[in-house]
């Protein structure tokens, strides 16, 4: 059975999320990838006790993560039973509904049927009474937003999840979800928005009104699937991501351009004492706009190394000015 580290608080940061009372970890852990019934559940189990050792409190599901959809919620709720059962109070389990996930017309979107329906197979996977936090996973047009938002006041209600919050959202469409759900007396506490280095599009809007609402935020894919690394600079190694033909990175989408930028990134970052992804996820927590980074891994080491970047969080006016005229 593991044993917690009692020291696992000591060095990660802990920041409010948006004006809730719930704090979250600088760095919270993803299952998107690496957690599914092909992956190996030993390393699993040692990548999620090594974040938890680390000060992470926070790990992110979703009901279609695996493959096959729904093993990672099953791999993560076997790993809670196993190994982190007494730690359940001192834990964030979040997961979410929004893609498709079963045959027949209830099994994707945003209607109130497929919304509770999901969260309780949710359960049901993770062995859990409740899940922290419970996302609508992308905004559905065809349902109506007033919908969406009384299932998600109806799961909060019922225990079923503590807070709630919203992915891949607008920064228009987050605005509506927000009044709607203040004036049923649930607010929306976070936004789970894609954020890195080569995709800055909340900066267009969506951090406003996320602090005109008073809620949090938590960035996916702040390393860009791998590609802001040195695992590129020098060609497409043969196990990586975009080799194994991955739908999220491409080789196609590592062009020379991209590269070159990574280099010049990479120099960067060498001068601040850090590697390209720690420098990557600073540079996601700058300004203090962002409640928490996503970080996802395919081991322990990969996950030390980045909470590691809490060492160097600042950046000088320079530095910021010169990775921005590198990615213009």
């Amino acid at each position: 059975m593991y044993t917690a580290n009692e020291k696992r608080y000591d060095t990660m940061k802990y920041d409010r999320c948006g004006k809730s009372g719930l704090m979250l970890p600088a760095f919270s852990l993803g299952l998107w990838h690496n957690f599914g019934s092909a992956d190996n559940y030993d390393n699993m189990v040692d990548m999620i006790t090594s974040a938890f050792d680390l000060g992470i409190t926070h790990f992110d599901l979703a009901n279609n993560y695996g493959p096959y959809p729904g093993s990672a919620e099953e791999n993560f709720g076997k790993i809670m039973k196993n190994e982190l059962a007494p730690y359940r109070d001192e834990i964030i389990v979040s997961t979410k509904a929004g893609y498709g996930m079963w045959a027949g017309p209830y099994g994707d979107h945003g209607s109130r049927k497929y919304l509770i329906s999901s969260l309780d197979q949710s359960l049901k996977r993770l062995g859990l009474e409740y899940v922290d936090i419970f996302y609508h996973h992308r905004p559905d047009p065809d349902t109506p937003m007033e919908e969406t938002a009384a299932a998600l006041d109806h799961i909060v209600r019922s225990g079923k999840a503590l807070y709630v919050g919203v992915s891949n959202y607008s920064a228009e469409q987050t605005d509506k979800m927000a009044k709607i759900m203040r004036s049923l007396g649930t607010p929306l506490i976070i936004h789970q928005p894609r954020y890195n280095m080569f995709e800055r599009w909340i900066e267009d809007g969506l951090q406003d009104v996320l602090a005109e609402n008073g809620m949090g935020s938590i960035s996916f894919c702040p390393l860009a699937q791998g590609l802001l690394t040195n695992k590129y600079i020098n060609g497409i190694p043969e196990n990586s991501r975009a080799a194994k033909a991955s739908p999220f990175l491409t080789k196609d989408g590592i062009t020379p351009e991209k590269i070159e930028k990574v280099v010049k990134l990479n120099a960067i970052a060498e001068n601040r004492g850090q590697s390209l992804a720690q420098m990557a996820c600073a540079w996601n927590l700058r300004g203090g706009k962002l409640t928490s980074v996503l970080l996802g891994a395919s081991r322990a080491s990969q996950i030390t190394e980045n909470v590691a970047s809490l060492q160097k969080l600042d950046f000088t006016k320079d530095e910021l000015d010169a990775i921005d005229d590198i990615l213009k």
